[in-house]
């Protein structure tokens, strides 16, 4: 259900942009008012979710690790995964974001049945992480090689960019692999989550939605480059009147499905600080990430503790003795017991006080018998 009424969803929405410029002539509209109304939104929301982030509390060193952590020195760390320098911390976020690290270790539980009896076995899920790298990279590729629609000259590194994407110096217009790959592993990742049972249990309309979405932009992006043809000539001269603020509708028409391909990149920029695709900037925000694993270092206290009222355990007994010692439970200060031994031992003391007294002191002559009386 959920993957029907995304794709429905994105349907509409390329038939209402389609429409909405073929047949009511709403090219302003979608041309100028909704793109700048989605980067609008796009930058809000964006810096709203930050802000959201930075105020959130993080008192405790939580970094997800899974090797050793800085203990004895002659047990080596894994630096990495338990960074406790600033340095080390930056080492992991640069191959988290780069490479994908903690994904490219992803595993999978694998339920068979062996010889009549259930096996379940832990295995490696490297096509998840191939899947994600190819089409995160290809979607970075596109939107660069798009700068040239937005900028006059186009800078060389575009164009440098747009020459590698064509290496295959295949078709008229020169075939971009870029936009091929971004369709086919975002397919990829919507058959992953369809096929497998245990993914599709766990996902959401949320989920489905944005590859649609994105594979909605591709489709539509290729029809136009490479069958349909479109005035590129007029696209640029829109774009760069957007880019430059000073939005013109060019006086040569522009096929309506170009007004449906902009119509889904603006949902696409309005969506994206509401959607999970806010992962991408919530992974530098991630204290899980970017903290320091050095727990056995520091101490850690929670900065905001506001003073409470606190009660020991020598008050607890203090309110608590009587009951305690009446149920039979054993306390520390026993007022009887201690007096009791108190006593005792003054006695004792008082004793072994005199002993040497008497051992120490001179012998006493003895005393002469009283005379008796005489009759």
């Amino acid at each position: 259900m959920h993957v029907i009424f995304s794709l429905l969803a994105v349907i509409a929405l390329i038939a209402i942009a389609y429409a909405g410029v073929a047949g009511a002539g709403m090219t302003y509209l979608f041309g100028v008012v909704i793109p700048y109304a989605a980067v609008i939104t796009f930058f809000l929301g964006l810096i709203i979710k930050v802000l959201d982030w930075g105020r959130s509390a993080v008192p405790f060193c939580i970094p997800t690790t899974c090797g050793q952590q800085k203990t004895l020195p002659w047990i080596k760390p894994n630096k990495l995964d338990n960074p406790t320098s600033t340095g080390a911390v930056l080492g992991r976020m640069f191959f988290e974001v780069v490479t994908m690290r903690s994904l490219f270790r992803n595993t999978k539980l694998d339920f068979r049945v062996h010889d009549g009896r259930p096996v379940i076995r832990q295995g490696s899920e490297k096509f998840l992480w191939l899947y994600a790298i190819l089409f995160h990279y290809s979607f970075l590729v596109v939107l660069l090689w798009h700068l040239r629609f937005f900028m006059e000259p186009v800078p060389q590194l575009v164009k440098v960019i747009e020459a590698l994407d064509g290496f295959l110096e295949f078709g008229l217009p020169q075939l971009l692999i870029s936009g091929v790959i971004l369709v086919a592993m975002a397919g990829a990742l919507l058959d992953r989550r369809i096929r497998m049972p245990n993914i599709r249990y766990i996902s959401l309309t949320s989920d489905y939605f944005p590859l649609f979405l994105i594979m909605g932009i591709g489709i539509t992006g290729i029809l136009m480059r490479y069958f349909l043809r479109v005035d590129v000539e007029a696209i640029k001269e829109l774009t760069m009147s957007l880019a430059t603020m000073k939005p013109l509708i060019p006086a040569n028409p522009i096929d309506p499905l170009f007004y449906a391909h902009l119509f889904l990149v603006s949902v696409l920029f309005a969506y994206f600080p509401f959607s999970k695709l806010m992962h991408m900037p919530g992974v530098f925000m991630s204290p899980t990430r970017n903290l320091p694993s050095n727990s056995r270092e520091e101490r850690h206290i929670n900065p905001w503790n506001y003073p409470v009222k606190t009660h020991t355990y020598d008050e607890y007994e203090e309110d608590f003795r009587d009951l305690m010692i009446e149920a039979g439970l054993p306390v520390v200060h026993n007022p009887a017991e201690e007096e009791e031994a108190a006593a005792q031992g003054g006695e004792e003391g008082a004793a072994e006080g005199a002993e040497p007294a008497e051992a120490g002191a001179p012998a006493e002559e003895p005393a002469e018998a009283p005379e008796e009386k005489k009759e």
